[in-house]
């Protein structure tokens, strides 16, 4: 009897190994798609389709048959929470079937808060940075997705806290990152944590971001939109709307020629900035500098969140930004994440599913 007792208990014991911290699985990712407009700025899709018809278990079937890894799910407070805090079951379920889709395809994904009541990357006003009541229930957001999240394996779901964070003070930033993460340490030590640079999760503000001490769960972000007058051509929210004339890539993007030829209408200071100015994949590089030495001494791993073209840009020359972006994320070991999978125009396939082979071959890094 005493030795049944003894096998038991060895048995019990062993069978709980794996959820020792030492023998978690590392949240390893290299290349990537958002799902974006699904459970996030749903205004910009071009069908009034429902949620649930946006993005299904073949999407994501398709995506893994591309070549990706992972998927980084953005996700809307107003889409997940009524104002009051109370959760969206609906939406909620959407998050876990993606996951569970995710984990049949052998897909890892990050759940990226994208945007706040209180907090748009391109909003005037952000009471997020000077409410504390705003602050405290963006840690309530992350308490609530930890309790449905924390089923999820280290290896299959990471966290990215807040997309694209844009405080006039770094520090506030800083402060707002060192909480949540100690939100989310409470009850996950080993959750892999997405974390950005402020002003847009641009690469210049790296030199100022801070991140707490001795923690290896972390992957550090930085978006990349530039040259900005190829990659939002004509974009109408930009300052830049209204200028149809030439961009090139590589080289110089507008010659002053090209300029003087355009109508007045067409010309604006922001158009101007970019006349006579030479981009090419040396001048990326030379951009993520900043990221890449933050990265390397933190010794933590550095991703490219974002990056992509609108649509009505000179094709031949986006596609030759692209080779360079992805030729640069190869080089430096940067894991990446194009904008977007499906729709608007952005995506790798279109509103119907149809597929931007040429776009998708690069991408994938083929």
């Amino acid at each position: 009897m005493k030795h049944l007792i003894l096998f038991l208990l060895l048995v019990v014991l062993f069978s709980c190994k794996s959820d020792f911290p030492e023998n978690i699985e590392k949240f390893e990712i290299k290349r990537g798609t958002n799902l974006g407009l699904w459970i996030s700025q749903t205004q910009f899709r071009l069908r009034d389709l429902e949620h649930e018809q946006f993005i299904v278990k073949s999407d994501i079937e398709n995506i893994a048959t591309m070549g990706f890894d992972h998927v980084r799910l953005p996700i809307d407070e107003e889409e997940m929470w009524d104002e009051n805090g109370k959760r969206n079951e609906g939406n909620f379920q959407l998050m876990e079937n993606c996951i569970e889709w995710c984990r049949e395809c052998d897909l890892r994904v990050i759940i990226d808060l994208h945007i706040l009541r209180s907090h748009h990357f391109v909003a005037e006003e952000r009471p997020l940075w000077t409410d504390p009541a705003e602050q405290e229930k963006f840690y309530n957001l992350w308490r609530d997705l930890s309790k449905v999240l924390i089923k999820y394996p280290v290896s299959l779901v990471a966290y990215e806290l807040l997309n694209e964070a844009v405080a006039d003070d770094p520090e506030l930033w800083n402060n707002l990152v060192a909480n949540a993460v100690m939100v989310i340490r409470e009850t996950e030590p080993e959750r892999t944590i997405v974390i950005g640079s402020n002003k847009w999760q641009h690469t210049e503000t790296f030199d100022e971001l801070k991140i707490p001490d001795n923690d290896p769960n972390i992957i550090l972000s930085f978006h990349f939109y530039e040259p900005f007058v190829l990659t939002h051509y004509n974009a109408y929210w930009t300052a830049m709307s209204g200028y149809l004339g030439p961009v090139h890539y590589p080289g110089i993007i507008i010659t002053q020629d090209e300029y003087d030829q355009q109508p007045e209408e067409m010309k604006n200071t922001s158009v101007e900035a970019f006349v006579g100015k030479e981009f090419n994949k040396e001048w990326i590089n030379g951009q993520w500098q900043k990221a890449i030495r933050k990265a390397d001494k933190l010794g933590l791993p550095l991703y490219c969140g974002e990056f992509g073209i609108i649509p009505g840009s000179p094709e031949e020359d986006g596609y030759r930004w692209y080779k360079d972006m992805i030729d640069l994320f190869k080089k430096n070991g940067i894991a990446y994440a194009n904008w977007l999978y499906k729709g608007a125009g952005w995506g790798l396939v279109d509103e119907y599913g149809k597929r931007r082979e040429e776009k998708i071959r690069i991408i994938v890094g083929e």
